[in-house]
């Protein structure tokens, strides 16, 4: 949910110049040497520093090789051909980043609307919120079954939706790393990831791709019960006239799709139907869903253009860890 608002608005967005980084940068190691010359000058008559500013020395050599690193990394970057093919194309981002945040906001309608019905029209708690039919439609659910009849445009889409989620996944994992509750286990970074970060990163994605073939049945309930069948009844129905107190049978045609033996429903769908506690956890899990998306959303408007060697530099790397910079730079 976060990757599906952290992602196009990072693309819309873009990243900061190299040039005015490495400006920037310059400055920070500038104003760290004459704070170091500042505190040793202290002992320039032989007297030993205190441990207040040994400590103090201690952490800003440890500083100051950090933006020795991103110097090198910013210098590195600015001469690559890489940098300007992706000013190149930077207008192509911005179409693409547009186009993400739609397909966003159509998912989360299609989303909410469908968990709105359910809320308004089922059940309950004790059925898992299940209904038998649509009161609210939405744009994904209209779409599906009118694809089914042409195959195979409906697996296309639910293939695109599936590959939508995965990238948006990585992207949002990628820019908040591998947490548990509020301790922070790895990060993910290009070059320098852990082995168990990537066993992990494996694990998530695995579990989306689970979540996203039971979450289609959010997005499009009549897609995932029936698909685009229909039954039909036939029923002869009277109407009284006023005036002349006869009666003439009249046929109607009505169309209509309900859980009998004559419509075929889905697997997937008897099996959220039997085991209602699965179906009431994805609809809670839907409404945590939309609220972290939109809080993503906020997020990702309020914070500014991600630097241009992000997570490319940290604190803890040691300076053997650039002597290969990467290969497209």
């Amino acid at each position: 949910a976060y990757g599906m608002s952290a992602l196009p608005l990072n693309l819309i967005k873009g990243t900061t110049s190299a040039a005015y980084e490495r400006l920037e940068n310059t400055e920070d190691i500038e104003e760290v040497e004459q704070h170091l010359l500042r505190i040793k000058s202290k002992c320039r008559d032989g007297r030993p520093l205190s441990s207040r500013d040994r400590r103090t020395v201690q952490q800003l050599e440890e500083r100051l090789r950090t933006l020795r690193r991103r110097e090198r990394h910013l210098e590195s970057i600015e001469k690559s051909w890489w940098t300007k093919f992706c000013e190149a194309i930077r207008p192509l981002k911005i179409v693409w980043g547009v186009f993400f945040i739609i397909v966003a906001l159509l998912f989360t309608v299609s989303l909410f609307l469908s968990n709105l019905d359910k809320a308004l029209h089922s059940a309950g708690f004790d059925s898992g919120f299940i209904i038998l039919g649509t009161n609210l439609t939405n744009p994904l659910n209209m779409l599906l079954p009118v694809l089914q009849t042409v195959f195979p445009l409906d697996y296309i889409l639910i293939t695109t939706i599936v590959m939508y989620f995965i990238f948006t996944s990585m992207a949002g994992i990628r820019n908040m790393g591998i947490w548990f509750f509020w301790i922070r286990l790895y990060k993910i970074r290009r070059g320098k990831t852990r082995p168990q970060a990537l066993l992990f990163l494996c694990m998530i994605l695995l579990l989306i791709v689970l979540h996203t073939s039971y979450m289609i049945y959010s997005l499009a309930p009549q897609y995932v019960m029936y698909g685009s069948q229909k039954y039909l009844v036939q029923c002869t129905c009277k109407t009284q006239l006023a005036k002349t107190g006869t009666e003439r049978p009249a046929l109607a045609l009505v169309l209509f799709a309900f859980l009998s033996d004559q419509c075929i429903v889905t697997r997937t769908y008897l099996f959220l139907h039997k085991f209602w506690f699965f179906s009431a956890a994805y609809y809670f899990g839907n409404w945590a869903f939309i609220a972290v998306f939109l809080i993503g959303l906020i997020v990702s408007c309020c914070k500014g253009k991600k630097s241009v060697i992000e997570g490319e530099v940290d604190e803890e790397d040691s300076d053997m860890s650039d002597d290969e910079l990467p290969v497209y730079y």
